[in-house]
């Protein structure tokens, strides 16, 4: 059973760092490449960053460009996204994804999310 368990969200003010989660299980992680998305209030959801599976290529979103770092560590099946001078328009919540092929394509299997709130 494939799962994507997110956590690391909270709140945090302005100009402050989080650190978010992704623990997968019921596949291999280095198999997929596996995008960070984020839907805020009244707001589609985007897509923030995705890292591919075969060169460990990333990809950022130009909103989050120079501020998000997204990393895997296979041996934990874990993808981070470490996020940094977050600004309150960062506020949304968080999913991961397992692509269902490459980067910028369609998604198979999205966690539950976790919630980043950026407030003084």
């Amino acid at each position: 059973q494939v799962q994507l368990v997110e956590s690391g969200g909270g709140l945090v003010q302005p100009g402050g760092s989080l650190r978010l989660s992704c623990v997968a299980s019921g596949f291999t992680l280095d198999d997929y490449d596996i995008g960070w998305f984020r839907q805020a209030p009244g707001k589609e959801r985007e897509g923030v960053s995705c890292i591919s599976r075969s060169d460990g290529n990333t990809y950022y979103s130009d909103s989050v460009k120079g501020r998000f770092t997204i990393s895997r560590d296979n041996a934990k099946n874990t993808v981070y996204l470490q996020m940094n001078s977050l600004k309150p328009e960062d506020t949304a919540v968080y999913y991961c994804a397992r692509q269902s092929s490459r980067c910028g394509g369609g998604v198979t299997y999205w966690g539950k999310g976790t919630l980043v709130t950026v407030s003084s």
